[in-house]
């Protein structure tokens, strides 16, 4: 039987660290209009679908290694997404 998973990996600038596009888009949005806007930190996502059940082990060094600086970033993964 054939199945897939498709998983996201978010990954966003850490907390501590100054995000320089954030505060462009910020500033965009409220130049345009929306005053109100306070934060904004851009990040990115990543899907990923596999043909069967991924190796949480595997996925998360995949991620810390690969799709993520550690220094800067953080990521999570994001379970089953709809197709």
């Amino acid at each position: 039987m054939f199945f897939a998973v498709k998983l996201e990996v978010v990954v966003m600038p850490k907390r501590s660290v100054l995000d320089p596009q954030g505060v462009a888009v910020r500033n965009a949005v409220r130049e345009l209009g929306l005053t109100d806007v306070g934060t904004v930190r851009v990040g990115k996502i990543i899907e990923l679908e596999f043909t069967g059940e991924p190796d949480e082990a595997k996925l998360d060094e995949i991620c810390r290694d690969l799709l993520c600086n550690q220094v800067i970033e953080d990521y999570r993964i994001l379970g089953a997404v709809p197709k």
